[in-house]
């Protein structure tokens, strides 16, 4: 009787293990938006209007200064322009640290 009982708690275990398996594969796989800030800035519709091809357009950062990469439009990190391939990547040189990742959700 007891070989039994043991049997059923490795089968529950088992099934719990592989419950868990299931839930964190069905949350690897849910898609998130990554976008990576070059710069911001401000201006007036007349100004906006007035945009042709060939427009520069400044923005408030420095030519050298870090890019910032979001995740669903939180900050998480920071990192520089790369070339991958013949496209454009980012190398990244800083991760925001989880607790401040935990109070830019409670800021809002």
């Amino acid at each position: 009787m007891a070989e039994e009982n043991n049997t059923d708690v490795e089968e529950k275990e088992g099934s719990a293990e592989e419950h868990g398996e299931r839930e964190l594969d069905f949350i690897l796989d849910i898609p998130l938006e990554l976008s990576v800030e070059l710069g911001k800035t401000r201006m007036l519709v007349n100004d906006l209007l007035q945009l042709g091809q060939g427009s520069i357009i400044e923005l408030n950062k420095l030519a050298g200064e870090p890019l910032e990469v979001y995740i669903n439009h939180k900050l998480i990190a920071r990192g520089e322009v790369v070339v991958v391939n013949e496209k454009f990547g980012v190398r990244l040189t800083d991760i925001i640290t989880p607790i401040d990742r935990v109070k830019s959700l409670t800021s809002e």
